[in-house]
């Protein structure tokens, strides 16, 4: 255990743990055997951590989901988060990512997936075993991502949404719908990742088409 973390009460915590410096543990936290939390990591109450993660430095899992009811007078209240996030065995979670709470329930990342940077999934997310996630993506509530998918940087996926097994989605894409099986999308709002590379091409020639069109009602009006 680093220097001035602070460990809370009914914490329990297995084997080969490796707790940096200023690391935050809040009570009723479990985490496994041989699991490695970096410096200036926040493990909010009632969080589970599962063995053999590495958990990167600045990482903040277990804070307060996103969720506010509108009132009649136009402000907000808050609805009460009061779930846990459950971190299944070999784990990664890159520095400076936040992982919410759920509502009801847990957020649950599964067996394997490894996260970049920078990434913000939010309360009662899902994601299946062995998928990977490159940095910036932000993954809105309750939507469930299956297993072996592969997800690029800076993707934005809306909330509750089924994105199945084995989906590839391209860099900067936007997620609004359910995706099928197998599935490899680009775009925003994403579509089939052939289909966007072939509209591509006329993306690019746009300019010159509307030209050519207004050139062809001008010769035609004359």
């Amino acid at each position: 255990i680093g220097n001035y973390s602070i460990i809370g009460k009914a914490v329990r915590l297995g084997k080969n743990i490796s707790i940096g410096s200023h690391v935050v543990i809040e009570d009723d936290v479990s985490i496994e055997d041989n699991t490695k939390i970096e410096s200036f990591c926040i493990i909010k109450n009632g969080t589970k951590i599962g063995s053999n993660c590495q958990i990167y430095s600045g990482c903040i899992i277990g804070s307060d989901g996103f969720g506010f009811a509108p009132q009649e007078d136009g402000t907000y209240k808050k609805i009460p988060q009061t779930g846990n996030v459950e971190i299944s065995d070999y784990v990664e979670i890159g520095a400076n990512s936040t992982i919410d709470r759920a509502t009801l329930g847990s957020t649950r990342i599964m067996r394997g997936v490894k996260m970049d940077n920078q990434i913000q999934v939010a309360h009662n997310v899902e994601i299946g075993v062995n998928t990977v996630i490159a940095a910036q993506t932000g993954i809105a509530g309750s939507t469930k991502i299956g297993s072996n998918c592969i997800i690029g940087g800076q993707v934005g996926i809306i909330g509750h949404l089924k994105i199945g097994n084995d989906v590839s989605i391209q860099g900067q894409s936007g997620i609004i719908s359910n995706i099928s099986d197998g599935s490899v999308i680009q775009g925003s709002p994403a579509i089939s990742y052939k289909d966007f590379n072939k509209s591509y091409v006329y993306f690019r020639r746009f300019p010159s088409i509307i030209k050519r069109l207004e050139s062809l009602e001008k010769n035609k009006n004359e």
